[in-house]
């Protein structure tokens, strides 16, 4: 393919290609034990564990069993011993290929973008050893790929999302997107489990009351992360007094300065809003990936701050 295309459409070399080039990416939790990420990391519990970590003063709220009574009866301080212990868990990606993802103003398709993150966060993932697993989906149907460990098992997970990717195109247009995001919460929920990590990829277009309910059932016993994809001119229209949009087939005429902008931008703010307040409440780091700039680099800062 050509650089054009490669903004356009994705290929399986080249996502495979981004395991190298995410090599520099590290998902260090950001908390001891309730952080994103922290699959098969050290986390520091506060209980017995598999190998030491450190011999510290006593916190309110610390586990007595943990106490070290030689420690703290020499120093006639409380002290207690704090362990880490290998944490493993399954990790689910949920790839955004509808119609609606097929946009982009500057750089790359948002589609693309997608399915760029969903290759470096699998390829971190498999080398670290974990399982993962994935639901696909467009407009229409989703697939679903139960937890494996493997390169294989990834590459089939890759497979699906080029094969979904290369079918969008103009003309296309998004249909019952409250419905077919909500087929793949719902599916989501049935397969992950307890313990799990959830990690949506998608720019949350046609998420509802409904898609909230699902999300919190999931929460309930999972973690969650949001990578939210967007383009700068879906948030923001050009200043020109006409402006022509088309889907590929039909077209309409408007100002861009006018009524029709105002009430395009409320809508992109309250959607913006509502996406944000859900995240926020439920405790789900959301990640803003634009269509511009080096997925990598991206994914490596938004970890490193943890999210909004």
């Amino acid at each position: 393919m050509t650089q054009a295309s490669n903004e356009i459409y994705t290929s399986l070399a080249q996502l495979t290609q981004l395991q190298y080039r995410g090599a520099g990416i590290k998902f260090i939790p950001f908390q001891a034990v309730n952080s994103v990420l922290n699959g098969r990391y050290a986390s520091k519990l506060r209980g017995r564990g598999l190998n030491f970590e450190e011999l510290r003063h006593y916190r309110a709220g610390d586990d007595i069993r943990c106490m070290d009574w030689k420690v703290t009866k020499r120093t006639g301080k409380p002290h207690i011993k704090v362990f880490t212990e290998e944490r493993e868990r399954n990790v689910f990606l949920l790839v955004d290929q509808r119609a609606a993802m097929f946009f982009g103003s500057k750089g790359k398709m948002k589609s693309v973008i997608a399915a760029e993150l969903a290759s470096l966060i699998g390829w971190r993932i498999a080398a670290a050893g974990d399982r993962i697993g994935a639901i696909v989906f467009n407009d229409s149907h989703n697939r679903v790929f139960p937890a494996k460990r493997g390169k294989q098992h990834l590459t089939q997970i890759l497979t699906s999302v080029v094969e979904l990717n290369n079918q969008l195109g103009l003309g296309k247009v998004s249909q019952n997107t409250n419905k077919s995001l909500n087929n793949c919460w719902h599916k989501i929920a049935n397969v992950c489990g307890h313990d799990s990590l959830i990690i949506y990829i998608g720019d949350g277009n046609g998420w509802d009351d409904k898609t909230t309910h699902h999300m919190k059932n999931i929460r309930r016993h999972n973690e969650v992360i949001a990578c939210n994809v967007i383009d700068a001119l879906e948030q923001q229209l050009p200043s020109m007094t006409q402006m022509v949009v088309s889907d590929g087939e039909l077209q309409i005429q408007f100002d861009a300065l006018g009524k029709t902008n105002q009430a395009y931008q409320a809508q992109i703010q309250s959607k913006l809003t509502q996406y944000a307040q859900t995240a926020r409440k439920f405790r789900v780091p959301l990640l803003t990936i634009n269509t511009l700039e080096p997925v990598e680099k991206q994914l490596q800062q938004a970890f490193s701050k943890g999210g909004e």
